[in-house]
């Protein structure tokens, strides 16, 4: 016991300080990447409903591909062909190259394929809005844009949450990927410390209950935001 609480110490010579940057990295990907998602399935959503039928085929293309294609390869292709490209382009301009940071390409990589749920999820959401509603909002002389904020997106949120909940558990899970392009969040750093002190289950075990932490207090955000966005509506059996 004493052997794993000195590895495990936050202090040098233990690993503790060293996970917990990993699992701060991890976090920062995830919500970075989480947040890019929705301004692009925000964007894909409303593209795919009310876009004209070129944009509804790339949209369509653009889901289809990420959502069939494994993760994993689409980090890879993402991460160095994305910025290879970028590389290409400022050198086309006479630009020097610009080195890119881990943190920022694991954002965009997993932003571009939480964008493509995410697009889906809210597509959806907003089919499900009742139409009596919208009818309402324009018999009132509402514009598109008030119509949009004062109903169509509080009127979709309860059923585009449980949705874009879970795309926000894929979203930490998804950031363990990146180890494999070397970016120093919480998977690579345990592998780094275990590998190290050859005390594997230790290490593993700790990630595991550090990725467990992480998904209880999400749960318990989820449901607040879950229950906020439901007052008023009314559930099922309550009317008699």
């Amino acid at each position: 016991m004493d052997a794993t609480l000195k590895l495990l110490s936050l202090w040098s010579p233990g690993w503790g300080g060293v996970l917990l940057t990993g699992l701060l990295h991890s976090l920062q990907v995830a919500f970075g990447g989480y947040l890019l998602g929705l301004v692009i399935g925000t964007g894909g959503a409303a593209g795919k409903l009310w876009g004209g039928p070129i944009l509804r085929d790339l949209l369509e293309v653009y889901t289809t591909v990420v959502r069939g294609v494994p993760e994993l390869v689409l980090i890879l292709i993402l991460y160095y062909a994305g910025t290879d490209a970028v590389n290409q382009l400022t050198a086309l301009v006479g630009l020097p190259s610009i080195d890119i940071s881990g943190l920022a390409a694991g954002i965009f990589v997993i932003g571009v394929v939480q964008g493509a749920y995410s697009t889906e999820v809210l597509r959806g959401a907003i089919l499900s809005v009742p139409a009596g509603q919208l009818e309402a909002a324009r018999a009132y002389g509402m514009s598109p844009l008030l119509s949009l904020r004062r109903i169509t997106l509080p009127a979709m949120l309860p059923y585009a949450l449980p949705g874009l909940s879970n795309l926000w558990m894929i979203a930490t899970k998804d950031t363990a990927l990146l180890a494999v392009v070397g970016f120093a969040e919480l998977t690579l750093v345990t592998r780094q410390a275990a590998g190290t002190t050859k005390a594997y289950m230790t290490f593993f075990l700790a990630a595991g209950a550090l990725y467990l932490a992480v998904t209880l207090i999400s749960n318990l955000l989820i449901a607040l935001l879950e229950k906020r966005a439901r007052r008023g509506l009314t559930r099922q059996g309550d009317a008699s």
